[in-house]
């Protein structure tokens, strides 16, 4: 079969590789009819994330049809249709109990300390991702959720991650009722994070990130847009807010954050740029930069910085996007001054998708509308590319496995 495959940093490729089996009366193969790329598996090729296994399928995004499940899958049968939660719960454990699936005893088989999930560095697993024509789904009876028919791919697919991680960084914020919003990151955690904020009534909400397109689409959606190149994101969220700055903010960006090139927010970020420069250095040691691609962002701890001081004092700070183990620099000084409350983690998949089914079903939540490319899994590499330069237009992408010829390398 055909999958896409990480070799190494700044190397990924469309690869012929072995089709999985049921190694586990706990497994089931599933016939993957979409996945999708997200921001993490392009951490992963520019080495701010890691270290990845050479010959990991990449991809934890994905919906398919059942082919065949172990002796001991006894919800699921071949040929049902059914979305993958992106991280691994054994179902059993303390956690998996009270829905910390992401904090799972037993999943991983390097020890209880690391989230498992699918197409991840060694510390997850690994386990082989979804972006290939069929995948090995580990204790699937908890980790597939069944999709009814009125729920048709381009929605199902963003159920899988983005939705639930967004929807659990808007429920990390505490947002109430009137509440004022900061979301930095308008990618497609961003964009949800958005919807999830209004689905909470949240009173005002402010989008900050720098490329037009995704700032559009957040004021299409009721946000008040700030573009970081154009001003100083907190200068004007103070502004806009009487000085008292946000009650909630949430960091939708993670390690591979960049700061202004031009303005207002330029000036005022200048003296940490030599900061931001060694800060680069810890999270990616090593790069493997060709041309407009695989670039680790510039300033690996800017929106942690930034959404500190957009907040109020008291306000709560929710952190979605992804850092790693060498990621140290927080501005716990004046977080402490604010009395402001952290809260943070990688996103409980199977807890949200039932209510989120359930939502879109509903009619409350389109998400397709956040889908803005679909392309067969041929065109994956470019896809990777095209994502990994932040091209005007490019929200979240859809990959179909679907009539594969010829290996395709981007290296």
């Amino acid at each position: 079969m055909k999958a896409v495959v990480f070799h190494g940093i700044g190397d990924v490729r469309l690869d012929e590789v072995a089709q999985p089996n049921i190694e586990k009366p706990t497994d089931a193969i599933v016939r993957i009819t979409a996945a999708a790329i997200c921001g993490t598996d392009l951490h992963f090729v520019r080495g701010t994330l890691g270290p990845m296994k050479p010959g990991t399928i990449l991809g934890h995004e994905g919906i398919g049809i059942v082919e065949e499940v172990g002796s001991a899958v006894r919800n699921f049968a071949p040929g049902d249709r059914v979305v993958i939660g992106s991280t691994i719960g054994c179902g059993n454990c303390s956690y998996c109990r009270a829905g910390y699936y992401a904090n799972c005893d037993n999943a991983n088989p390097n020890g209880p300390e690391n989230t498992a999930f699918f197409g991840g560095p060694l510390e997850s697993g690994p386990f082989d991702g979804l972006q290939a024509e069929y995948a090995r789904i580990p204790f699937a009876n908890v980790n597939m959720y069944p999709l009814p028919d009125d729920i048709d791919d381009e929605q199902a697919i963003l159920l899988s991650d983005i939705f639930p991680t967004s929807y659990m960084a808007a429920e990390l914020a505490e947002i109430c009722p009137g509440n004022s919003v900061a979301v930095f990151g308008c990618g497609p955690v961003g964009q949800f994070a958005i919807a999830s904020a209004k689905l909470m009534r949240a009173g005002r909400i402010f989008a900050i990130d720098s490329i037009e397109s995704r700032l559009e689409m957040a004021r299409e959606q009721g946000a008040e847009i700030i573009n970081f190149n154009n001003e100083d994101p907190i200068e004007t969220i103070k502004g806009f807010t009487n000085k008292i700055g946000v009650d909630r903010a949430i960091d939708a960006v993670g390690v591979d954050a960049n700061k202004p090139d031009e303005g207002p927010g330029a000036k005022s970020v200048k003296e940490m740029a030599q900061d931001f420069k060694e800060e680069k250095k810890e999270v990616a040691p090593k790069t493997n930069e060709k041309g407009d691609n695989w670039h680790p962002g510039n300033a690996p701890s800017q929106v942690l910085n930034w959404a500190t001081e957009a907040l109020c004092k008291a306000g709560t700070l929710s952190i979605i996007g992804v850092y790693s183990a060498a990621s140290k620099r927080f501005p716990i000084g004046e977080a402490m001054g604010k009395n402001l409350t952290v809260k943070m983690g990688n996103c409980h998949h199977r807890k949200y998708i039932p209510l989120l089914v359930n939502l879109v079903r509903s009619g409350v939540v389109d998400p397709a509308e956040i889908l803005t490319q679909v392309g067969p899994l041929t065109s994956a590499i470019e896809a990777y590319k095209n994502f990994d330069r932040r091209m005007p237009g490019w929200v979240k992408v859809k990959l179909e496995p679907e009539a594969l010829p010829e290996v395709e390398r981007a290296a």
